[in-house]
């Protein structure tokens, strides 16, 4: 039991004026090299100046951090907890330091961080990216891998980045702008003739199963859901990204659940998409950010304006976006009494919906 004590993350009473934060950035880079002169190359100091704040470090820590292993340094258990925040607690640091009293995109040259998943760069990533060679040419966009871990500690990951777009239903708490609504769909191999033209409750539960992000805190909405209507799947492949879903479903007998925007950008002839034998809520994708919303500029610090920027623009972008992409043969066609009794559903169940996000059919997963 003592162990398990031990390895809970405990956190001391600190005075920063007393600590020299350019140790932060040595810091940094030795748990990132794992080797004082590659560190200090990368720092631009001498090796023997790493080595003494090393010697700080380790003194202030009162652990090794760097411990050594035949010819090369590993990380202690506790530098390994540090890594990430170290790295966020840096590029925080950068932000507050590269705000600027005017933003002007048109001569900005500052780095747009968005964390989000493959599915949102697929669906929005190229419009966004032609937006900022338009708008701020000498600017630069990264698009960051949604993990489990940034979505479980939000708040934190927004403290390094500009914006975390995902969907409704992982934070709290945090401001966010609405930007589209997806629907959600079930994926079957187009030459799976076990399956006709719909599935059943029946048949989720004996299929083998494709699933995105499979974990305790790690899920879709969609599976959230079916989970509630105690729907158990046998997951058979994990992955952890969504454009690999239609390969691990064509030429087999598995199943998965996938959002009909992506769905539309697969090539034809490989999956079918049918619609969901359970009630599923569509999935409604947001931008969030630590920043207070665009609606009070007067309360909006220098240093925030190019997240909202960056949030207004991703906004524009998605009014632009068409709510479907490029179709030109159709991987499958619900009858028209289920489309017609899908479209009554989606309007009595959603009154309220952002500009031109009504403009498709609304979601495939009506009740059985």
């Amino acid at each position: 039991m003592m162990w398990v004590i031990h390895a809970v993350d405990t956190l001391r009473d600190v005075n920063l004026a007393s600590l020299d934060l350019n140790l932060l950035v040595t810091l940094d880079a030795l748990l990132d090299q794992r080797s004082v002169s590659r560190a200090a190359e990368q720092v631009g100091l001498s090796q023997p100046a790493v080595s003494a704040q090393l010697a700080r470090l380790r003194r202030h820590f009162g652990d090794d951090l760097l411990a050594r292993f035949g010819n090369q340094y590993r990380l202690t258990p506790l530098a390994v907890q540090l890594r990430g925040r170290v790295r966020t607690a840096v590029s925080g640091v950068e932000r507050v330091f590269a705000a600027e009293p005017d933003f002007d995109p048109a001569v900005s040259e500052r780095e747009f961080s968005l964390v989000m998943s493959d599915y949102g760069v697929a669906v929005l990533g190229a419009n966004l990216a032609a937006a900022l060679a338009r708008e701020a040419p000498h600017a630069r966009l990264r698009f960051i891998a949604n993990t489990p871990s940034a979505v479980d500690n939000a708040a934190q990951t927004l403290t390094g980045i500009d914006l975390l777009v995902m969907p409704h239903g992982f934070v709290d708490g945090l401001p966010h702008t609405d930007l589209y609504r997806d629907d959600w769909v079930c994926l079957v191999s187009a030459d799976n003739t076990d399956v006709g033209a719909g599935l059943t409750v029946d048949q989720l539960h004996t299929m083998p199963w494709v699933v995105s992000y499979h974990g305790p805190t790690a899920s879709t909405p969609a599976a959230r859901q079916m989970r509630m209507l105690g729907i158990e799947p046998h997951v058979q492949v994990v992955t952890e990204n969504f454009l690999t879903v239609p390969g691990l479903i064509a030429s087999t007998g598995r199943v998965a659940l996938m959002q009909r925007r992506l769905v539309d950008r697969v090539p034809p002839g490989l999956v079918r998409a049918l619609p969901c034998p359970f009630e599923v809520s569509p999935l409604v994708e947001a931008a969030w950010t630590s920043t207070p919303s665009p609606a009070a500029p007067a309360t909006t610090s220098s240093s925030a304006r190019p997240t909202t920027a960056a949030r207004t623009a991703l906004t524009a972008v998605t009014a632009s976006t068409p709510a479907r992409g490029p179709r030109p043969t159709p991987i499958s066609t619900p009858p028209v009494r289920t489309r017609a009794r899908r479209r009554q559903r989606a309007q009595a169940r959603v009154p309220e919906t952002p500009p031109n996000c009504a403009t498709r059919p609304a979601a495939p997963c009506p009740s059985p």
